[in-house]
């Protein structure tokens, strides 16, 4: 029965071991590309969000009267500015705690005691639209001189630009992935081809069409990448999870924490059917090339 199934002698001329190994390895590959590519577009876009919806505003000798409320001091006037102003959801000063923090990468665990005049750094959320900085930026100079707010455009600009090289890089790899496992599968398939040589000539010689020899080929190959594709995606799927663990911190900024009692819900859905998919791509690959490889050496057979 088995002979019957294989009478091109399949088992012999393409291996059950070397080729699925192979397209398990660059399955692992692709996963942890495609999770790349996934992950960079979520934390890119979180990060956009966030940076698109502050402002901040730097405010020299905060505690010095403000020249036209002598009663408030420079940066309760920036505050009462800003607060009044629409499009701003609201406005805070920065506490002396968090002003060295925010300078501690730069000057180190003695930045909290420096003796050195600090402007005061005024943190604004907006709303909607935000605010017309071209139109704020004078109110405030007018109400306490050197006030300058600080948009974050260029941060944004400058993320959405890595988010887009971390992508194209991404699939960048994932092409030469796929490049390498169709050469893989046509060499595996041309030596399987030269031991059955004269099995499939006979097979050819007595009436048996390209088509055939090509399809019984095809399906093999489509079999055993399929199922390296699996392997490889499962292989990959702990180290992706860990991965999703290290990174949930960071993309876990203005969103909802992951249930840390549903591992499933670590990874994105996107990257689950991206999992899911790479058998099915992976076995039209595998058939394809296995196609063109064998139809191309049975029209050289004399």
């Amino acid at each position: 029965m088995t002979r019957a199934r294989d009478d091109l002698g399949l088992g012999r001329a393409l291996g059950e071991r070397m080729l699925p190994l192979v397209v398990a390895a660059m399955s692992f590959l692709a996963a942890l590309a495609l999770a790349g590519s996934v992950g960079a577009a979520a934390l890119a876009q979180r990060w956009q969000e966030g940076a698109a919806s502050v402002l901040t505003v730097q405010v020299p000798h905060p505690a010095t009267p403000a020249g036209d409320q002598p009663g408030q001091t420079r940066v309760e006037r920036v505050l009462a500015i800003l607060r009044g102003t629409p499009g701003i959801a609201g406005a805070r000063p920065l506490s002396e705690a968090e002003l060295a923090e925010l300078l501690r990468p730069w000057l180190g665990s003695g930045a909290g005691r420096l003796a050195l005049p600090l402007p005061a750094v005024v943190e604004v959320h907006l709303s909607g639209a935000g605010p017309d900085i071209a139109a704020l930026g004078p109110r405030l100079e007018a109400a306490a001189p050197g006030a300058t707010p600080e948009s974050h455009g260029v941060w944004v600009r400058r993320l959405s630009a890595l988010a887009r090289s971390l992508e194209a890089c991404a699939w960048v790899a994932l092409a030469l992935v796929a490049g390498i496992a169709a050469a893989m599968i046509a060499i595996a398939t041309r030596s399987g081809l030269a031991v059955r040589r004269d099995a499939i000539e006979i097979v050819h010689g007595l009436g048996a069409t390209d088509g055939i020899i090509a399809g019984r080929f095809a399906a093999r190959a489509t079999r055993m990448t399929a199922s390296g594709a699996s392997l490889g995606a499962l292989a990959a799927l702990p180290v992706l999870l860990v991965l999703a663990d290290l990174a949930a911190p960071f993309a876990a900024v203005g969103a909802q924490p992951a249930n840390p009692g549903l591992w499933f819900t670590a990874l994105p859905l996107p990257l689950w059917i991206a999992l899911a998919g790479l058998p099915l791509v992976a076995a039209l690959i595998g058939w394809g090339t296995t196609q063109v490889t064998v139809r191309r050496w049975l029209r050289q057979l004399p």
